[in-house]
């Protein structure tokens, strides 16, 4: 909003100086006509290079790092707290993983209003099948939820979801429902923008049968590593932690995170 109202204030104020002659435009032999001319240059540029600034007409884009994994009896999620809109921060500690059920939550990745709206219906099918089964739904259900709602509108939309939680018929679960609406178990999933930059280690460091707190660890240095690399992640780090007693949540504050070599 201020950057709009400036830009109107400076708008006005170039078109009064250009009704005044004041733009390239003063008489000739007038004293001070070089330094109107010079004003009037220096103000079209001003005006120039905020109309060309992106934050001013950009969505709110969650360019971010969000990953979740699983061990034997539940799961952890994570994510940094960085939203973006074009290249200004628009929140630096916004939170990306958002509770559908007790048991099942998400990791959100991609256009920030498109992934809230897509939670929101997801959180109200479910509570209403919940209803019906008179039990909480299964991990499954809701990341096909996910998928049928990417799928349908994939041409309108952009989010990238990681659905993951537990359940009393098959334990702790990972589903990654990718930008085209496809849906894919995995034992662990990376997404947004700073996941390109850690495949590499999580590939090298992902062991099968993890405990709970290698499972911390591990997501807690692959997301901080990313953060260090990525522009469009940062801020601090959100973990959510579900297993068969329930979610706890960790926060690791910017000043504590774990620190790499950089170069």
């Amino acid at each position: 909003m201020l950057g709009v109202l400036y830009f109107h204030q400076q708008g006005n104020a170039a078109e009064k100086l250009a009704m005044d002659g004041g733009i390239g435009q003063g008489k000739k032999g007038e004293k001070g006509e070089c330094c109107e001319s010079l004003v009037g240059v220096k103000m079209s540029a001003e005006l120039m290079e905020l109309a060309s600034m992106d934050w001013t007409n950009t969505e709110h884009m969650m360019g971010t790092t969000i990953m979740a994994t699983a061990f034997d009896g539940g799961v952890v999620m994570g994510a940094d707290s960085r939203t973006t809109t074009g290249s200004y921060i628009a929140n630096r500690v916004s939170d990306k993983i958002t509770p559908i059920t007790d048991k099942v939550w998400c990791c959100r990745s991609g256009s920030a209003a498109d992934t809230q709206a897509i939670s929101d219906y997801v959180r109200l099918y479910t509570a209403q099948h919940a209803i019906e089964l008179g039990q909480e739904p299964r991990v499954k259900t809701v990341a096909n939820l996910f998928r049928e709602i990417c799928y349908s509108n994939k041409a309108n939309l952009m989010a990238g979801i990681i659905c993951a939680g537990w359940d009393q018929f098959s334990g702790g679960q990972v589903y990654n429902i990718t930008l085209g609406g496809s849906c894919v178990q995995q034992p662990f999933s990376i997404g947004g923008s700073g996941s390109t930059y850690i495949y590499g280690y999580c590939d090298s460091n992902f062991r099968e049968n993890m405990t709970r707190d290698e499972c911390v660890e591990f997501v807690k240095h692959a997301l901080a590593l990313a953060m260090a690399r990525d522009g469009s992640s940062g801020g601090v780090i959100r973990m959510v932690i579900i297993d068969s007693s329930g979610v706890q949540k960790v926060f690791i504050p910017g000043d504590k995170l774990p620190m790499a070599w950089q170069g």
